[in-house]
């Protein structure tokens, strides 16, 4: 039982790319951008409802590692910045 009195429920957060700690997983509920950005993004095996998971970051505004089934790729931080995940800690 948690402090609160709740069992075992996990809350969940809606959070960029970029806010995800390393190591955290999530499923992508948002791109925002246009067609253009969607479908770069899909080429890549990254659209909403697939389950990613951040690998790591480089410090301030480097490019963030995620992998998406097993495919691992390093996205710039503004395209991060721009997948909204939903995440359960």
């Amino acid at each position: 039982m948690k402090a609160d009195g709740r069992l075992g429920v996990r809350d969940v957060f809606i959070l960029s790319l970029n806010d995800m700690k390393r190591g955290e997983s999530g499923v992508i509920k948002e791109i925002l951008g246009g067609h253009g950005f969607a479908r770069r993004l899909e080429s890549m095996n990254i659209r909403v409802g697939k389950n990613i998971t951040k690998v790591s970051a480089m410090f301030r505004r480097g490019p963030v590692t995620v992998q998406a089934d097993h495919t691992r790729l390093a996205l710039g931080f503004g395209m991060a910045g721009r997948i909204i995940v939903e995440v359960k800690r």
